[in-house]
């Protein structure tokens, strides 16, 4: 394989480990389980504590297994850099450990996943200003900017209503005002859509999901896709202003929040995700044209209240998912009619489980209010527009008849 010959998304990632180098010949990056790394010059140990040189100091701050991964996922984003977290939460709450300080303010999407709501509720109580609001106009997020605004975060797909950001026209405009552009890109993945395209500077991946896919591993990153200049954020720390400007933001979150924070991935989960992300493209091909031929099929059926996938034209954001993603995503919602009762409904499947999990094989199912989000409180989810009778589904890669027939089952008949 050439490293010089531009490759498709799949054979990137399927033969990227051998274009490094891997050790006794093997096809996957092997785990390495060492904390330490020695030496034989130890002037060599303190150029690489010093960043003169490339290498591993400690555990916490990576180790080759985690590098190779951070490689794989740097291709998928088409970044200058990545690292890896223990979970995408993890890598969420680096934004917030690294690069801000009392007193800065975020605009971030109304439209969030339960716990990084949570997050953003705690990042308040220390003195960050957060105004959530409706990203799916940029007029909205325009409004909320204020002078100490240091970082705009929207989620690409919302999870579980599925709106979707002005991702470009939110982008253009903070790289109007120099204004950091972070974007969870986890419910599209890298091979439904880049952000980096839109100029996102930051790009969230909780890798526990489709990347990983199977359901064994949590995992998160953080990919600095080079739109961003560094020389515009206030809060770089002069100690990480040696290196090019392109890289003083990783270099002060892999500090303050890999190194400092401790929240590091483990070299056999990052191994087990590596091996998940080579299918992904696979996967994502098959989750995506079942997540629509069943968001198709409820919407047909009279006892479904409404259904809320961007694949469907009936959606508000039909057009922007048509024109920015390579397909909808593989997460859909829906609410039952009134009467009907679902978590009789949810019992009644044989095949969709109920569990909190996205991103699987197989298809999970769960009950939003109840559950994910019920910590909130009612008057916040219906903020959000979340019905107390929401489901949210992850669609996996089950054959699509079987799949079907699991739903109209449960529904009593299609």
């Amino acid at each position: 394989m050439s490293d010089k010959k531009n490759y498709g998304f799949t054979t990137t990632i399927l033969h990227g480990d051998r274009q490094k180098g891997i050790e006794h010949g093997s096809l996957h990056k092997p785990i390495h389980t060492s904390v330490a790394f020695g030496y034989a010059d130890a002037r060599q140990l303190a150029s690489v504590f010093q960043g003169k040189e490339p290498g591993f100091r400690y555990g916490r701050q990576g180790n080759p297994t985690i590098s190779a991964l951070e490689d794989k996922v740097n291709k998928m984003e088409q970044g200058v850099g990545t690292i890896c977290f223990a979970t995408g939460m993890g890598a969420i709450g680096a934004v917030v450990q690294a690069l801000l300080r009392t007193g800065d303010h975020v605009v971030s999407s109304a439209f969030l996943f339960g716990n990084t709501n949570s997050l953003w509720q705690t990042a308040m109580s220390q003195g960050i200003g957060v105004s959530f609001v409706d990203a799916t106009d940029v007029a909205n997020v325009e409004a909320a900017i204020t002078e100490n605004t240091r970082v705009v975060f929207v989620e690409t797909i919302a999870n579980p209503r599925t709106q979707v950001a002005d991702l470009k026209r939110i982008g253009e405009l903070c790289q109007a005002r120099g204004i950091l552009y972070v974007v969870d890109n986890t419910m599209t993945t890298p091979y439904l859509f880049l952000p980096k395209a839109v100029g996102a500077g930051l790009v969230v991946n909780a890798l526990t999901k489709s990347i990983g896919g199977h359901g064994n591993a949590l995992g998160g990153s953080l990919t600095d896709t080079g739109a961003y200049d560094w020389t515009r954020f206030p809060n770089i720390y002069e100690n990480y202003k040696k290196a090019a400007p392109l890289q003083w933001g990783l270099a002060q979150i892999r500090a303050k929040a890999l190194r400092d924070f401790g929240s590091s991935l483990a070299p056999d989960a990052a191994h087990h995700i590596a091996v998940g992300a080579e299918t992904l493209a696979l996967r994502m091909q098959r989750t995506t044209a079942n997540a629509l031929a069943l968001a198709e099929l409820l919407e047909k059926d009279e006892r479904v209240a409404a259904v809320y996938y961007p694949g469907l034209q009936s959606h508000p954001q039909h057009a922007i998912s048509s024109e920015l993603f390579r397909a909808h995503g593989s997460l859909l919602s829906f609410e039952l009619k009134d009467g009907l009762d679902c978590f009789d409904f949810l019992n009644r499947l044989k095949l969709a489980i109920p569990a909190s999990n996205l991103g699987d094989n197989r298809t999970l199912i769960i009950p939003v209010a109840h559950t994910i989000f019920y910590e909130m409180g009612a008057e916040r989810r219906a903020s959000m527009g979340i019905a107390e009778s929401l489901i949210r589904v992850s669609v996996g890669i089950e054959d699509t008849a079987d799949l079907l027939d699991d739903f109209c089952t449960a529904l009593e008949g299609c």
